[in-house]
């Protein structure tokens, strides 16, 4: 079985280590860069499967590096290191790209739990086979991770944006309750990831706004409805 090509961009060298000698245990191959711009170079140049990136980076910062990620690659999982933790710097995360937060200090078995639940979400299975649906006036095709409206050209999702379509869409005009969104796509129902919902629920919503028959309902303290 191939090993999954991890790419840890860390600064601080101790915890690049620690991370890095962890992980090669856990049977993963890692691939460290210290700076935003040696990780670029290497992403455009070898395949990845993961990335882990540090916020606080020298020269170019983890926002703006995962941004650059995600011209190159839509779908590939990533998971943020950081110390900063104000709604702004949560919200600023998802909105450059990524797909989940890790707080530090954390402990490995958490970090292992989340590689392992990114891993399995973004594996070709976790998504629905080749085929396009109608949401609206809008083309969703799940497999290509986009929307595609007449004459408008095509909206780019991201993969867990387009795991929550998908999870809307098969719960189409019915109640979707918040729970059983936040376990099936994060694993719990914490505060955390609450916002974290928060925030894709608000993306989609931007991107579906162009058809007005097309609603993102919330049922406050249930759950969400697509009406379309």
């Amino acid at each position: 079985m191939k090993k999954a090509h991890i790419l840890l961009v860390e600064d601080e060298p101790f915890l690049a280590q620690v991370v890095a000698d962890s992980l090669e245990q856990r049977q993963y191959q890692v691939t460290h860069a210290g700076d935003g711009q040696q990780a670029l170079d290497l992403f455009r140049t070898q395949p990845f499967s993961l990335c882990i990136v540090d916020v606080m980076l020298p020269t170019t910062d983890g926002f703006t590096l995962v941004e650059k990620i995600r011209l190159v690659d839509q779908a590939i999982p990533i998971l943020y290191l950081t110390a900063r933790t104000a709604t702004k710097d949560l919200m600023e995360g998802y909105r450059s790209g990524g797909n989940d937060y890790l707080k530090k200090p954390f402990s490995l078995e958490e970090l292992f739990l989340r590689i392992r639940e990114l891993l399995k979400r973004s594996a070709p299975s976790a998504l629905r086979p080749a085929e396009t649906v109608s949401i609206g006036r809008y083309a969703f095709l799940a497999h290509q991770q986009s929307l595609q409206l007449p004459d408008q050209g095509v909206i780019r999702l991201s993969h867990r944006e387009t795991q929550l379509l998908q999870l809307l869409y098969d719960h189409q005009n019915q109640i979707l309750e918040r729970r059983h969104i936040l376990l099936g796509l994060w694993g719990d129902d914490s505060y955390f990831h609450g916002r974290t919902l928060d925030v894709f629920i608000t993306k989609l919503r931007k991107h579906l706004k162009a058809d007005p028959s097309v609603e993102i309902l919330t049922l406050r303290g249930v759950g969400y409805r697509l009406v379309c």
